[in-house]
Protein backbone atom coordinates (compact mmCIF):
# COMPACT_ATOMS: atom_id res chain seq x y z
CA UNK A 1 0.00 0.00 0.00
CA UNK A 2 0.85 3.47 -0.66
CA UNK A 3 2.45 5.32 2.50
CA UNK A 4 2.26 8.66 0.12
CA UNK A 5 5.71 9.51 1.18
CA UNK A 6 8.18 7.31 -1.34
CA UNK A 7 9.97 5.98 1.32
CA UNK A 8 11.19 2.81 -0.01
CA UNK A 9 13.72 0.12 0.35
CA UNK A 10 14.34 -3.19 -1.49
CA UNK A 11 14.63 -2.37 -5.15
CA UNK A 12 15.32 1.25 -4.56
CA UNK A 13 12.40 3.40 -5.59
CA UNK A 14 10.33 0.51 -6.77
CA UNK A 15 9.46 -0.40 -10.54
CA UNK A 16 7.24 2.33 -11.97
CA UNK A 17 4.41 0.23 -13.68
CA UNK A 18 1.53 1.85 -14.27
CA UNK A 19 -0.26 5.69 -13.56
CA UNK A 20 -2.90 6.03 -11.17
CA UNK A 21 -5.65 6.76 -13.74
CA UNK A 22 -4.77 3.58 -16.06
CA UNK A 23 -6.26 1.61 -12.95
CA UNK A 24 -10.46 2.37 -12.59
CA UNK A 25 -11.28 2.07 -9.31
CA UNK A 26 -13.02 -1.27 -8.70
CA UNK A 27 -10.95 -2.65 -11.35
CA UNK A 28 -7.21 -3.74 -11.79
CA UNK A 29 -4.84 -4.29 -14.75
CA UNK A 30 -2.06 -7.16 -15.02
CA UNK A 31 1.57 -6.47 -15.07
CA UNK A 32 3.81 -8.59 -17.09
CA UNK A 33 6.10 -11.05 -15.20
CA UNK A 34 9.00 -10.00 -17.49
CA UNK A 35 8.51 -6.98 -16.24
CA UNK A 36 8.29 -7.58 -12.63
CA UNK A 37 10.94 -10.87 -12.35
CA UNK A 38 8.39 -12.50 -10.88
CA UNK A 39 7.39 -16.11 -11.38
CA UNK A 40 3.62 -14.84 -11.97
CA UNK A 41 2.41 -11.60 -13.36
CA UNK A 42 1.13 -9.16 -10.29
CA UNK A 43 -2.00 -7.82 -10.36
CA UNK A 44 -2.74 -4.07 -9.54
CA UNK A 45 -5.79 -3.78 -7.85
CA UNK A 46 -7.71 -0.57 -6.78
CA UNK A 47 -10.10 -0.40 -4.42
CA UNK A 48 -13.72 1.38 -4.45
CA UNK A 49 -11.56 3.61 -2.08
CA UNK A 50 -9.04 4.61 -4.43
CA UNK A 51 -6.10 2.43 -2.59
CA UNK A 52 -4.03 0.71 -4.86
CA UNK A 53 -2.68 -2.93 -3.81
CA UNK A 54 -0.38 -5.59 -5.50
CA UNK A 55 -1.25 -9.57 -5.74
CA UNK A 56 0.16 -12.30 -7.74
CA UNK A 57 -2.16 -12.39 -10.80
CA UNK A 58 -2.99 -16.04 -10.96
CA UNK A 59 -6.07 -17.29 -8.97
CA UNK A 60 -4.87 -20.09 -6.85
CA UNK A 61 -7.84 -22.18 -6.86
CA UNK A 62 -7.80 -22.53 -11.09
CA UNK A 63 -6.30 -20.47 -13.67
CA UNK A 64 -7.80 -17.00 -13.58
CA UNK A 65 -6.55 -13.52 -13.56
CA UNK A 66 -7.48 -11.54 -10.68
CA UNK A 67 -6.97 -8.08 -12.59
CA UNK A 68 -10.15 -9.30 -14.39
CA UNK A 69 -12.04 -10.05 -11.24
CA UNK A 70 -14.28 -7.74 -9.49
CA UNK A 71 -12.34 -5.09 -6.61
CA UNK A 72 -14.43 -3.75 -3.61
CA UNK A 73 -14.12 -3.12 0.27
CA UNK A 74 -10.16 -4.62 0.78
CA UNK A 75 -11.35 -7.93 -1.60
CA UNK A 76 -10.97 -8.90 -5.13
CA UNK A 77 -13.27 -11.29 -6.73
CA UNK A 78 -11.91 -14.05 -8.59
CA UNK A 79 -13.82 -13.61 -12.10
CA UNK A 80 -13.94 -18.05 -12.88
CA UNK A 81 -15.26 -18.84 -9.36
CA UNK A 82 -15.85 -16.57 -7.42
CA UNK A 83 -13.02 -16.58 -5.13
CA UNK A 84 -12.40 -13.94 -2.64
CA UNK A 85 -9.03 -12.55 -1.87
CA UNK A 86 -8.27 -10.05 0.80
CA UNK A 87 -6.07 -7.04 -0.83
CA UNK A 88 -3.96 -5.95 2.04
CA UNK A 89 -2.55 -9.54 2.61
CA UNK A 90 -3.82 -12.21 0.21
CA UNK A 91 -5.69 -14.29 2.39
CA UNK A 92 -8.27 -16.49 0.97
CA UNK A 93 -11.75 -15.08 2.29
CA UNK A 94 -14.32 -17.10 -0.03
CA UNK A 95 -14.10 -20.32 -1.46
CA UNK A 96 -13.52 -22.75 -4.09
CA UNK A 97 -10.09 -21.50 -2.97
CA UNK A 98 -8.29 -22.46 -0.61
CA UNK A 99 -4.63 -21.40 -0.79
CA UNK A 100 -3.59 -17.62 -0.43
CA UNK A 101 -1.94 -15.44 -3.18
CA UNK A 102 1.03 -13.18 -2.77
CA UNK A 103 1.02 -9.85 -1.88
CA UNK A 104 3.73 -7.09 -2.88
CA UNK A 105 3.77 -3.56 -1.71
CA UNK A 106 2.70 -0.60 -3.78
CA UNK A 107 3.47 3.12 -3.46
CA UNK A 108 1.64 6.28 -5.67
CA UNK A 109 4.06 8.89 -6.17
CA UNK A 110 3.06 11.87 -8.30
CA UNK A 111 0.40 9.64 -9.67
CA UNK A 112 2.44 6.86 -10.59
CA UNK A 113 2.06 3.62 -9.71
CA UNK A 114 5.53 1.80 -8.22
CA UNK A 115 5.92 -1.72 -7.49
CA UNK A 116 8.35 -3.40 -5.03
CA UNK A 117 7.79 -7.06 -6.43
CA UNK A 118 8.53 -9.70 -3.28
CA UNK A 119 7.97 -6.73 -0.41
CA UNK A 120 5.06 -7.62 1.66
CA UNK A 121 2.71 -4.28 2.00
Amino acid sequence: MSDGNGNGNGIGNGIRVAALGDIPEGEGIAVDKAVTGTADNIALLRDTDGTVWALDDTCTHETASLADGWVEDGHVECPLHSSRFCLKNGEVQGLPATRDTCPHRVEVRDGEVYLFPGETP
